[in-house]
C-alpha cells in the first residue's frame, strides 16, 4: 500500500482542511471537508479511472501542494516589497481592499473567474465561483470559519486560465503550492491575515449563542481587535469576548500554524496595523505590484499607524505560541521536509 504524507498530517490532527489534496488528485482518493480523509478504497463511486483495490495511485501530488508537509518561513516579512493602508468604496471588512482588487482585476480582464466564500444571515458558508465583477459584493466580509477553498480548484483548472484565490494562510500557501508544481492557471493569490479560526458548530453554537449570548442572525459583522473577539448587531450593539476565552475552541490545525501574514500571497490584506475603515497591505511579489497599480479609485496612507509594529508583534505572538506544537508534530513525521525554514 502507498503511503503518501499527507496521511501522517491526517492521522496527527494537524490538516488544515485547506482543500489543496482534493484539488489535484488524480484519483478522486482524497475528500476534504472539516479535514482531509482518504475516501475507502472499497467504495470507487468517485474514482475515474476504473476499478482498484487501492484509490490511491501513488503520484505523491498531494504532498507537493499540503502547507503543514511544506513547512512556514521563519521570516514572514522577508519578502514584503511595499506596505501601505489603503480603502475603497466598496462595501466589506473595513477597507474593502479584497473585493476592491478582484472586482478591478475583473472589469481590466485579467481574470476570468475567482473563488470566495458567501454567506447566509446564520452565517452559513459556501464556497462559491466568481465570474464578472458584479459577483464581488456576494463574498464581502470576514466570516472566521473555514472552508475547503482551494478544492473547488479542481473544476475551474478545465475551464478557466486566469483565477484568483482569496484565502487565509493555509489555504493561500496550498494555492501558491499548486501555483508552483501543478498547475499555473492561478493568475493571483490574494492572502487575508489571520490568527485562527474555528468550525462552523463552535461558532454558530457555542461562541455567539453562549458566551456572548446572541442569535446568530442578529450578527452583522465579527472582528478580532484589542485582544478581544467582537460581534456587531444590527441595533448597532457591539459585543465582545477576550481571545484568551475562546481559543481553546479554534480548531486544531491553527494551534500549529505558523503563518499570520498569508506570507505566500502576492498581496496579503487584513485590518491590524491600519487606522479603522483601513486595510493594511502587503504587496509581496511583481505579481502584487502589477495588479495593485490596476485597481482604481484607492485611497492610500504610506504611513498608517499602528503600522508594521502591531502587525509584526502579533506575528512573533503567533510563533511563540504555536512553532513548538508544529515541531513537536514535526518530529513524529516520517519525512523532513516540514519545520521552519
Amino acid at each position: 500500500m502507498v503511503h503518501p504524507k499527507i496521511l501522517e498530517v491526517i492521522e496527527y490532527d494537524v490538516c488544515t482542511a485547506c482543500g489543496a489534496c482534493e484539488a489535484v488528485c488524480p484519483a478522486g482518493a482524497v475528500i476534504v471537508d472539516i479535514t482531509a480523509a482518504i475516501r475507502d478504497p472499497d467504495d470507487l463511486s468517485l474514482y475515474k479511472k476504473g476499478a482498484a483495490p487501492n484509490v490511491c495511485e501513488g503520484c505523491f501530488t498531494c504532498g507537493r501542494v499540503c502547507p503543514v508537509v511544506d513547512g512556514y518561513a521563519e521570516d514572514e516579512f522577508a519578502n514584503v516589497k511595499r506596505f501601505f493602508a489603503a480603502k475603497s468604496t466598496l462595501p466589506g471588512q473595513d477597507g474593502g481592499m479584497a473585493s476592491a482588487i478582484v472586482k478591478s482585476l475583473f472589469e481590466k480582464g485579467e481574470i476570468d473567474c475567482a473563488v470566495g466564500i458567501t454567506m447566509n444571515e446564520k452565517w452559513e458558508t459556501e464556497v462559491i465561483v466568481l465570474t464578472q465583477a458584479g459577483d464581488v459584493d456576494k463574498t464581502k466580509g470576514t466570516k472566521y470559519t473555514s472552508d475547503p477553498v482551494d478544492a473547488i480548484l479542481k473544476d475551474l483548472f478545465k475551464t478557466h486560465s486566469k483565477i484568483a484565490v482569496v484565502g487565509v494562510p493555509c489555504q493561500v500557501h496550498a494555492a501558491n503550492l499548486i501555483r508552483e508544481n501543478v498547475n499555473d492557471k492561478i493568475a493571483v493569490i490574494i492572502g487575508l491575515l489571520c490568527m485562527e479560526s474555528f468550525h462552523h458548530d463552535k461558532m454558530q453554537e457555542e461562541i455567539i449563542p453562549n458566551i456572548l449570548g446572541l442569535n446568530i442572525e442578529d450578527v452583522v459583522k465579527m472582528d478580532f481587535g484589542g485582544g478581544k473577539f467582537w460581534a456587531y448587531t444590527k441595533d448597532g450593539g457591539e459585543h465582545n469576548v477576550a481571545i484568551a476565552e475562546i481559543a481553546s475552541l479554534a480548531r486544531n490545525p491553527c494551534h500549529n500554524c505558523c503563518d499570520y501574514t498569508s506570507v505566500h500571497a502576492d498581496i496579503s490584506v487584513g485590518s491590524v496595523g491600519a487606522p479603522d475603515g483601513w486595510n493594511s497591505v502587503l504587496i509581496r511579489t511583481d505579481v502584487g505590484e502589477k495588479y495593485i497599480n490596476m485597481v482604481d479609485g484607492l485611497e492610500i496612507n504610506d504611513d498608517p499607524k499602528p503600522g508594521m509594529f502591531l502587525i509584526k508583534k502579533l506575528t512573533e505572538m503567533k510563533h511563540k505560541n504555536n512553532s513548538g506544537h508544529y515541531l513537536e508534530v514535526c518530529e513524529k513525521f516520517s519525512f523532513d521536509e516540514c519545520g521552519m525554514h
